[in-house]
Parts: structure tokens; sequence; C-alpha cells
């Protein structure tokens, strides 16, 4: 798996021209890598600690859109910066840190592409102005379809000065933000721009594309031209017939540049459970994922995502498939097509799921593989799908699975499921497989109570020229209700002049407690009355050494992070010091009582951060 993703990384650069929405015979399994508001679970540095665990089983891992969103928590799906990438789930310099340690674990990371619709700074057609490399990017009124918002924008831009694009929306509208006309020249300019930026500059190696249904497929071809990528996947939510030709629009010179995403093999899953009938699941048409369709390349197959579960509190549980999830995943890592996991399943169910990939890994699966429906009854479904050679999977699911026998070799079986390969395959090794797993599921020392603690915020006292010089505004809010953390409560909060030598250069500097766990505090910068400003810079939980540079994105001064390359404070240890304190996360979370078992990272023991190499 590892090795056909390092070819692909290799061949990507020379191979642009030639790029495909997705390669073929691919063995790779992907993991949606979070769920609606998984604000804790998804944060940057989370996943990060997690790279070689997930390196293990995944070859791709799809992350929420990441640029920044503005003020609040956002799950992404509002975007109004697209070179701000500080975001609800951590920092650029955070982001850029997971997607080089999941390259360095033989993981991809897919970057979820939200191109249909953009939000605006105050009014209706204001769009930020944002500057990369030199280059000056932003859209504007014209950039927007005259029929957005069902004739409402038009009737703002009248009535106030403002001309909109003449052509109206190509595909599906959505009133909650600006639908954007991807005929403007310019809109293809931002994008274009944008989705370069994130394959050559932050690493991304492919893109989902949100709501495909809203613009046309033809620039979606263009975009991954354009950025170079080899895997994308489209948001095409319909048919089975619909979603192929979407995927056919996609094509230049006769090569699909995108794939789709599979709903009809979630639906039909929970058909199946719901009139538990698991014959459903006996009908090629039910799914993309055909026996020898040119489409399995294609196809992008999930039990659940974040609009079908998880979406609230009031949703979860109402999905039929909640009852049946380990034998749903047993069905989907078992077919060809390319399976994403969901974060949730993963979470939950993890061991059964390591089993299932690795079956699949054992056999040889790849998305192109061909399968045959062995039997079918109300209580059961048996597939074999061929890998290698003579090799296959044969996955039993359905309530009744344990009531099907056969002649083949049985892998292991779980509620609703039992996985079979057949007599060619070589099964010496399964034992020694199933004892690393277990091994990776030892239990963890529970949570203790959290613990207070400090973060001072360090701001370079070289200030922008336009700004006002000596101070600086601190607007401090914690995640925690919105809560102020500023003595002066009104904008633009207070002015600090305390300053600190560190490291031959000159900081402003304020400290800061942070009092509930998994609410961490967000900055604005400002001089003066609070003009000029900065964008957002939210989720502290450590110190900071922050740098205000003359960079702009929509009018406001763009922060850059420097905190490693100023460590001032914190004193280096080695795992073989074998202390016997009680280290902390800087989050609050109990990480254990040795050096020796800490994984490298900062920590905190007896007031103090020490970092662990």
């Amino acid at each position: 798996m590892k090795k056909l993703y390092t070819t692909i990384l290799l061949l990507m650069g020379a191979m642009a021209v030639n790029a495909q929405g997705w390669p073929a015979e691919y063995k790779g399994v992907m993991l949606q890598g979070f769920y609606w508001d998984s604000f804790k679970d998804t944060k940057w540095t989370t996943l990060t600690a997690q790279a070689e665990e997930l390196g293990r089983y995944f070859s791709l891992v799809w992350v929420p859109q990441s640029g920044n969103c503005g003020g609040g928590k956002s799950m992404g799906y509002n975007p109004l910066y697209y070179f701000n990438q500080n975001s609800t789930f951590g920092t650029e310099a955070e982001l850029r840190a997971m997607i080089k340690a999941f390259k360095q674990n033989g993981i991809g990371t897919i970057a979820d592409v939200v191109v249909n619709h953009r939000g605006n700074l105050s009014t209706w057609v204001d769009f930020p102005k944002e500057t990369y490399k030199g280059v000056t990017y932003e859209m504007v009124s014209t950039d927007i379809c005259s029929d957005d918002d069902g004739g409402a924008t038009k009737k703002w831009a009248d009535a106030n000065g403002f001309a909109l694009s003449p052509n109206k929306d190509q595909g599906e509208g959505w009133s909650g933000m600006r639908d954007l006309d991807h005929q403007s020249a310019n809109v293809q300019r931002c994008v274009e721009a944008y989705t370069k930026y994130l394959v050559e500059d932050l690493g991304y190696t492919g893109f989902r594309y949100d709501m495909v249904k809203g613009f046309p497929a033809k620039y979606v071809a263009q975009y991954n031209k354009n950025a170079g990528v080899q895997f994308s996947v489209g948001e095409h939510w319909s048919s089975v017939s619909e979603t192929k030709e979407w995927v056919d629009k996609t094509k230049i010179d006769g090569k699909a540049m995108s794939a789709g995403f599979d709903f009809q093999f979630h639906y039909r899953l929970a058909d199946a459970i719901k009139k538990s009938d698991w014959s459903i699941l006996n009908n090629n048409a039910n799914h993309m994922v055909k026996s020898g369709s040119e489409y399995n390349r294609y196809a992008v197959t999930f039990v659940e995502n974040h609009d079908t579960q998880y979406r609230s509190a009031d949703s979860q549980g109402s999905d039929p498939i909640s009852t049946y999830i380990p034998a749903c995943n047993a069905y989907m890592l078992a077919m060809p097509g390319t399976p994403c996991v969901f974060l949730k399943h993963w979470m939950n169910y993890k061991r059964e799921i390591k089993l299932m990939i690795e079956a699949r890994k054992l056999v040889g699966i790849t998305n192109t593989s061909t399968y045959t429906n062995m039997k079918q009854t109300k209580g059961y479904t048996v597939v074999a799908t061929r890998g290698e050679g003579s090799k296959m999977l044969i996955a039993v699911v359905g309530k009744d699975a344990k009531s099907y026998t056969a002649s083949y070799k049985k892998l292991f079986e779980g509620e609703g499921y039992t996985y079979y390969v057949s007599n060619t395959v070589d099964t010496s090794s399964w034992d020694d497989t199933v004892k690393r797993i277990d091994s990776e599921q030892t239990a963890t020392e529970p949570d203790l109570p959290y613990t207070d603690h400090d973060v001072t915020i360090h701001v370079s006292t070289t200030l922008p020229a336009q700004w006002a010089q000596g101070t600086v505004n601190y607007w401090v809010w914690s995640d925690t209700n919105n809560t102020t953390l500023t003595n002066n409560k009104s904008w633009p909060g207070d002015k600090v002049t305390t300053t600190k030598e560190i490291d031959g250069q000159t900081w402003f500097c304020r400290t800061f407690t942070v009092t509930k766990q998994n609410h961490p505090i967000n900055i604005v910068l400002s001089t003066g009355t609070g003009t000029p400003q900065t964008v957002d810079f939210n989720n502290i939980e450590t110190d900071k050494f922050l740098v205000i540079t003359s960079d702009v994105s929509g009018a406001k001064n763009i922060i850059k992070d420097v905190t490693d390359e100023h460590t001032a404070g914190i004193r280096d240890i080695t795992a073989d010091d074998n202390k016997t304190h009680r280290y902390f996360t800087p989050a609050g979370q109990y990480a254990g009582a040795s050096t020796k078992t800490l994984k490298p990272g900062m920590y905190i023991t007896g007031g103090k951060k020490i970092v662990v190499k």
C-alpha cells in the first residue's frame, strides 16, 4: 500500500498532465478524519499524534476544509479565506506539521475543497482581499451568480449600486452564502491559485469537492489538472447513473479527472437493515461498485459520513446502520472501490476495522477487483472478492451471518459478519497480525481532573510600517461561551506595553490562564483604537511567539506563528531520563508517570514545560 502511495508521489510532478481522478488497481483505504462538530477529535495536533497508527491502515485521510472561516467555531463549510489557514482545528503551523507527519507515515492528506460558495466580510458582496507570493486575489460582486439566493442578492446589489454576474447559477444554489459563477475568469483565477497552493505549498495530496452539484463538472477537471492531483472525489449526492454521468463529465482527453462518492452503497446498507432483508445487497444496480465495471476505479464507498450520522444529538441512533456498524464496514472493506471509513466508526470499532483492513491487504483487493454474489437470503448475503491471483476474501454479513457455513479458512467473526479466505491464501502469519493489533489496543490510564495552566502570548515588537509603534492591543477570548479574557471588556482590548528580550529579539507579552479543558483561547491584535488589525488567530493552548506580517487577508494583517523557532523556557529532555513525575499534555490530559512512556512532544509537569524528543 505504502509503496504504491510513494510511487504516486514521485510521479505526480512529472505526470500532472496525465493525472486522473483515481489510480487504477489502488489498494489503499481512506479515513474520513472528522464527523460533525468533531472539534476535539479532529484537532490537527490530535490527528498528528495518531499518524504512526493511522499509517499502518490508511493511505489517505480526508480532513475538514482548513481555511479560516471568520469568527466562531466552524466545520469549514462557510469558507471565507483561502490563504489564511488558521482554523477551528488549529493553526497553519499545526496543519503543516500534521500533513508532514502523515507523509512520513505513508499517508496522503485529502483537502475538503469548498468552492461552490463563499462568505463575505460585512456586506453581501465584499470578499476578502488576499495577497499570496506578491499576487493579490480578490473576488468581486460580478463573480456572484445573478440568481443567487433566489434573487435576494441581486435585489440588495441593485439597491446599493453593485452589479452581479450576467450569468445564472449553472447548478443547484445554496442560500447560506454567495454562489460563485465559475464561468468568471476571476473566479477561475482565484480557485486555481488556491487549489495549487493546497498542493504545492501546504502539501495536500488530493481533493474532496463539496457540493459538486452546484457547478459544472468540467471546472473540477480544470482545477484538478491545474493542481496536478491524482486523488479527487466529488460529493455528487444522487443516483448511481447520475454519479457515473458526473464522473464522465470530468473527463479531459478521455480521462476522468475525479472519482465520486457511492451514496447508493450507503443507502442499500441502510435499506437491508431497515427492511431486515440482506438480499437487497445482491443487486449490482444498487451501487456504483458493480463487478467488472469501469467505474469501480472511481467509486469511493462509505458506510456513513458527517451528513448521514452524528450531525446532531437528535440524529444519533436514528440511522438503522447504527445497529450493524461492524457488519456494514465488513461488507465495504471486502468490496472493490476505495473504502472510506468514518472516524466515529474507527474510534468505536478500531480493533475490528483493523482486522478487516488487514484481511483486505492479505488477499490483495484493489479498487478494480471483481466479485461474485455467492448466496443471498433475507438473513445474510455472501460476497466473494478476488484479489491477487486466485486469492479471495469471502464476507458473510447480516443478522444470520453465523448460520452460514463454508469450507474456506475462517479468519474471524463479529456481530453480524464472518470473514473467510480461500484455501489459496497463506494465513500462517495471521495470528501474529492479530497479536500485533491486540497489542495496539492496550488500555490507557483514565484522564485525571483537568489542570489549569498558564499560556503566554509573545508578539514581536517589529510591527508593519503602517502600525503605531511601541504598543499593541490584545483582544483575547476563550471558546468557553466566547468569554472575553481582556481586562478592558470592549474592543480593541488591552493595550500591552510590557516586553521581554528572548533570543536577541524583543516581544510584547501577556500571560493568560486556560481554565477549562478543550476550550483554547483566541486572539486578534491591533493598534491604536483597533485599526489596523490582524485576522483571528485561534486555538492557543500553549505559549506562542507571533509575528504580525505585512501580508494582508481582507485588509487584515496575517499573523505568522514562529513558536518553533523560540523555545526559551522549555526544557528539552529525552525519554531515557525516566523521571517519575506526573506529566500532562498542554490541554490538561494525563499522559503518564515516566518520560519513557511519553511520545515526542511538549508536556507540563510541576508547573514547568518540557519537550520529550
